[in-house]
């Protein structure tokens, strides 16, 4: 996986940084893994815009991707890397010994033809998902399951891991790529190794369309809006914000406010806050 950089050719090959793609096997996906993907634009059940900036874009069929990886004590092949338009890290197509396809996220230096499997004692190689109590200490994982055989849930996220810092008890000791440390039950389940595309950061579209091309509308900031508009609007030229803090649209304070919520059941687990 590697950056390819653009000579100015024109104004939107200037500033353009993509991905080469170099990794993906196939360019066609699995046809019984797809699925129809109506996407709502950033409209509720009545119509109303409820999340700005969103529509257009190219149509994407969603790819199935198996989380949860469930089958137990069943070897299965890399057949394929593939590229999915629903997230930034590349997935891996596998074929299971009883004959079921499954697409799974693709961890880094995991390659076409090399062998997975899940379960309680498999073996601590690239790709194969075991329960967090069976990992040692400072490994790298992902796909991290938050409530026992529900699947994973966080740190799935091109080029992330988390590490494993600690056991004690009933519970695994985690540091997130968010540089928070919480505990997670040793039952919960996790893949070992980083997933794959972890250049997907410095991406730069370099050109305004390439953006729409991926569903996201312009952005207007409020300092150039009317005060009926937005509470940073109005005045003469280029006026300051005119408030005591930066604002949402709607009247919230915005840039640096913590929105988490104090008595969320999850924060007798959480450690140290992420930064």
């Amino acid at each position: 996986m590697s950056i390819r950089l653009y000579k100015s050719y024109t104004p939107g090959t200037r500033n353009r940084a993509l991905l080469t793609f170099s990794e993906i096997t196939t360019s066609k996906p699995e046809k019984s893994l797809i699925r129809k993907n109506h996407r709502k634009k950033g409209r509720n059940n009545r119509g109303v815009i409820t999340i700005r900036h969103r529509g257009g874009g190219h149509k994407r069929r969603y790819r199935l991707i198996d989380f949860n990886r469930n089958k137990y004590d069943i070897e299965a092949t890399v057949a394929s890397i593939e590229y999915d338009p629903n997230r930034n890290a590349r997935i891996a197509l596998v074929n299971y010994a009883d004959g079921e396809k499954r697409y799974i996220l693709h961890p880094n230096n995991l390659s076409v033809g090399d062998k997975i499997i899940s379960g309680s004692g498999a073996p601590l190689n690239i790709g194969n998902t075991l329960p967090l109590e069976e990992i040692p200490l400072g490994t790298s994982i992902h796909n991290i399951e938050l409530i026992p055989r529900r699947g994973g849930q966080i740190v799935r996220s091109a080029g992330t891991s988390a590490k494993i810092l600690a056991k004690e008890g009933d519970y695994v000791t985690l540091r997130l790529p968010s540089k928070e440390v919480r505990l997670i039950r040793k039952e919960c389940c996790a893949t070992i190794g980083e997933v794959s595309n972890n250049e997907a950061f410095l991406v730069q579209s370099g050109k305004a369309g390439r953006t729409r091309w991926l569903g996201k509308r312009p952005t207007v900031r409020g300092s150039v809006m009317n005060p009926c508009d937005h509470p940073h609007g109005g005045g003469e030229g280029r006026a300051p914000i005119g408030r005591s803090r930066p604002l949402t649209p709607w009247g919230k304070p915005a840039l640096g406010i913590k929105t988490r919520k104090n008595k969320k059941a999850s924060n007798a687990y959480i450690l140290r806050r992420r930064a």
